[in-house]
This record gives C-alpha cells, structure tokens and sequence, in this order.
C-alpha cells in the first residue's frame, strides 16, 4: 500500500505536479482537493494512475486522458477528434457576454466552427434567457457538442459554416467563433502533442491561417441584423492582418483587435452595418 503523497511526489519528477493531481484524482474518482486526505491506495488504483502517466509521457492531452476540460464556470467533454477548449477563448466569451447584456432579453446567437460546444455551453450557463445555434462541420466533433449541450436550449447544427442557418439571414445579434487559424507555414513551429492529437480541421486554415476567417465574415455578414457584433479568435501574429479582412470586407465597422490573458492579439470584434450600393453583401 502506497500514500497518495508519496504517489505524487513520484509522479511530479515525470510530469508537472499540477498535471499528476489531475491524473490521480480522475484515477481515483475523487476531486484533487482531497487527495492528501486520503490513506493508502489499492494496487489496482496505482497502477490505473501508472497507465495514465505512461500515456501523458508519450505526449496525449491532459484532457483526453480525464475526458474533461474547464471553461470560464463549466465543465465541458472532451476527447481525441474535438478541439481542447482554451482559457485565453474564455476572454472573448465574456466580451461576448458583456455585447449580450447591452442587447437585453432574448438575443439571438450563433456559434460558428464549434467544436466541442464550450462557447455556446458557457453562453448558456452564464446568460440562459440566449437563443443560441452552434454550427460544427466534424462529426466528432458534433458528438462531444451534443453530450455538452443536451438539456441548454441550444440547437446544435452539423453544417459547412458557409452555407449554415440561412433562415436566420439578417436577425442575428452576436456570431461568435473560434475558427482553425494556423498558418501551415507554422506547421513545424506547433507543439507536437497539439499537432499529432487534436483534429487538423480546427487547427490549420491556408498558408496564412485566414482563409476560415475569409469564409466566416462573409457568414457573418449574411447572418447579422445591422448593429449586430462579431467576434473571432485568431492566432497572435494575426492582430493586423485579421482585421483587415472584415475592414476589406467593407460590410463591418468598429473593427477592433483584443488582447488575451497573457496580453498577446487574440480575437478581432466588429459591428454589422447597413449593406450599401457597392458594398459585399
């Protein structure tokens, strides 16, 4: 029989502690709060632990291994095929959130490229009165989205975002997305644990990242009521280039860049206007 202290001094010379509290708690079932409180572990939870660490050494996400990732206040499920949920996506969510409040009860709100759903789930949990859409293209990705969002309201879509939800055309308050935006010429320059196990659909989009950002302000642009707000992450070297696509689009102004938890460019806003002879559409 072994302590569970002596467990995670062992394991934190593998992996960092704060990883080998999370492994152990979801091998034992138990928040990582209480592991210290507990006495000796069984063989078989030790070594249910040991196939964990071994399987996080060889590079899989701590969150594919407990199925599970945090986003601002939930709880959201994950595994191999669906993009793992980001903090620096909770920072866009809450400006989000804060464009919601300004329009009162009942907006109207699609999520595009969702993935797992931790956008719209967030959206639900913190501003339930939302009618909210979430589009998603992968079908495994659909299948974690529809296990997070059964029972929110939510209608979960499985579509190309560039032909999605017609029938809203025009009457949507917020669009809101975390579209794949890494340049391919940064293929080599992305952490190998990202690029061999998170799905390359919601990784990689052109040689300079944009060309799911292309598509989405033109979706934007057809869902949006006028005075209607978009919001899209994109990659840190993207804080100008960006922009400029919904600046080029001509459709959209108070194009704005923001930063992320860690002060790097992160996500683009801009407001719908009126469609004016000349302008796409």
């Amino acid at each position: 029989m072994t302590s569970a202290g002596r467990v995670l001094r062992d394991a934190s010379r593998r992996v960092p502690d704060a990883e080998a509290r999370l492994l152990l708690a979801h091998a034992l079932g138990v928040p990582a709060g209480k592991l210290l409180t507990l006495g000796d572990l069984d063989t078989d939870a030790v070594d249910g632990f040991e196939q964990l660490l071994t399987r996080r050494e060889a590079g899989i996400p701590v969150q594919y291994l407990t199925g599970r990732a945090p986003f601002r206040h939930v709880d959201v499920a994950v595994g191999p095929g669906v993009f793992i949920p980001r903090p620096e996506t909770e920072v866009m969510t809450g400006w989000a959130l804060d464009r919601l409040a300004e329009v009162g009860e009942s907006p109207l709100v699609v999520e595009l490229c969702a993935g797992s759903g931790a956008i719209s789930l967030a959206i639900a949990d913190e501003y339930p009165s939302a009618r909210q859409y979430a589009v998603e293209l992968s079908e495994d990705a659909v299948g974690y989205a529809a296990r997070n969002l059964a029972g929110t309201g939510v209608e979960l879509i499985q579509a190309d975002m560039a032909d999605a939800l017609p029938e809203l055309d025009g009457t949507v308050d917020l669009v809101i997305a975390n579209p794949p935006y890494v340049p391919l010429e940064a293929y080599d320059g992305i952490p190998a644990e990202v690029r061999e196990h998170e799905p390359t659909l919601a990784l990689f989009s052109g040689q300079d990242g944009l060309d799911a950002m292309r598509v989405l302000t033109g979706v934007a642009a057809r869902l949006l009521r006028p005075g209607g707000w978009v919001c899209a992450e994109h990659a840190e070297v993207q804080g100008e280039s960006a922009p400029a696509v919904f600046v080029g689009h001509g459709g959209f102004d108070q194009v704005r860049d923001h930063r992320d938890l860690t002060d790097r460019p992160r996500f683009v806003t801009a407001r719908r206007v009126a469609t004016v002879a000349g302008w796409p559409s």
